[in-house]
């Protein structure tokens, strides 16, 4: 398609945070909406695309990624990114924050220089919007999947050379009721890092202490995280409840159906409501492979697991290893599972996500002068076309 000729989109169901627009129509130009209303805009010059009545929503944003396509982040490769970012762009991702796993300093060192080719390079997938450090500063008991060789509390002299050796971390998950981790949240707030609780075994009064020192997020809400315990003969809330307690906090879920059930998704819906909670993938690189034999992980030195049930899980099944959801498979649970009307379960992947991470201003919503990222879908939420910026970076076989 030409660059600077305007695209004309007729005949969309256009999904906007307050309605669905029926009819609508959207002219694309230089890579931003230039206009959208219902019915026709006249524009002689446009080449034209029917939709023939399928929604056209903005491009998904997954928050916490971790691979998908028999790739991992961390196998620390250009072509691991950018093949992730291709096999995801087909679900109608087109934006994502590629997440670590915790490992040594010099392993995510390495990973931020591959970030940085891998993003030069990127014209053909989901665009990234900067990396997600999950780890290594976790609770062990809280761990999940994550190796428990490379956890450990946060060290200064490391977190500050991690993030003076790159501008493209975006956001770092880790425990709030660590030694040193109030200090920490409050050095991210300082660089302008998102900084997330998670696989932690913290209390309420632990997560309260953390907001206050620059901590605004839930990393996969239940998943590693502690709920209501007992300490002798008293108990005490934990990060779940402190999540739904505290209306400032953010929270990400894992809407695969798997790690949380419909019961569990309708409950975060109904007390975080859409404005406030994002769906991520978090998924590993079997997203979009067939069941069996995985690693999660940097592909030699990872862990073996084993992908069942629609999920990831430990080889001994204590523990699940990760989603390998795609975002289409979110939208459609939580509409389906959970009975979230559409318009609020894009949202979650949309507006929300984009929200977060401070890019509202251009992504996250279908409006006039935002960014051309959209996703066009059928009734069952199966992915027709992807657009990034303007350009259109997958068509389904239907639509070529």
């Amino acid at each position: 398609m030409e660059f600077g000729k305007p695209i004309k989109i007729i005949n969309a169901r256009a999904i906007t945070p307050q309605r669905i627009i029926d009819h609508c129509c959207l002219v694309i130009q230089n890579g931003k909406i230039r206009d959208m209303e219902p019915g026709s805009i006249d524009t002689p010059d446009a080449e034209v695309i029917d939709v023939e009545g399928r929604y056209v929503a903005p491009g998904f944003i997954d928050l916490h990624i971790h691979g998908g396509g028999g790739h991992d982040f961390m196998d620390n490769t250009v072509e691991a990114y950018l093949a992730i970012a291709e096999i995801h762009a087909r679900y109608g991702t087109t934006a994502m924050c590629p997440t670590t796993l915790t490992a040594e300093k010099e392993d995510l060192l390495k990973t931020l220089g591959v970030y940085d080719q891998a993003n030069r390079l990127n014209t053909r997938g989901a665009q990234f919007l900067g990396l997600h450090l999950e780890g290594p500063y976790f609770a062990l008991d809280q761990r999940g999947a994550q190796d428990p060789k490379y956890i450990r509390d946060p060290d200064p002299d490391e977190y500050r050379e991690i993030l003076a050796s790159s501008p493209h971390i975006r956001r770092w998950s880790a425990a709030p009721e660590l030694p040193g981790a109030l200090e920490f949240g409050r050095y991210l707030r300082t660089q302008g890092v998102l900084a997330a609780v998670a696989h932690t075994d913290a209390i309420y009064e632990d997560v309260v202490a953390a907001v206050e020192n620059g901590y605004t997020l839930t990393t996969h809400l239940y998943s590693g995280m502690s709920g209501v315990t007992r300490r002798a003969c008293f108990r005490y809330a934990g990060v779940i409840e402190a999540a739904y307690l505290l209306d400032e906090m953010d929270v990400e879920i894992i809407a695969d159906g798997v790690h949380l059930p419909a019961p569990l998704l309708r409950m975060v819906h109904k007390f975080k409501g859409p404005h406030r909670t994002a769906l991520i993938t978090d998924a590993m690189r079997g997203a979009g492979m067939p069941p069996g034999e995985s690693v999660l992980g940097n592909h030699q030195t990872g862990l073996h697991v084993i992908i069942e049930d629609g999920v990831a899980k430990l080889p001994d099944r204590s523990s699940f290893a990760g989603s390998v959801a795609t975002a289409d498979r979110l939208i459609r649970n939580m509409v389906h599972l959970a009975g979230v009307p559409l318009a609020e379960a894009v949202q979650m992947m949309t507006a929300t996500p984009a929200r977060i991470l401070g890019i509202q201003d251009r992504k996250g919503t279908l409006a006039i002068g935002m960014d051309a990222d959209l996703a066009v879908f059928d009734d069952r939420i199966n992915i027709a076309a992807t657009w990034v910026n303007g350009s259109p970076i997958f068509l389904a076989s239907h639509q070529s």
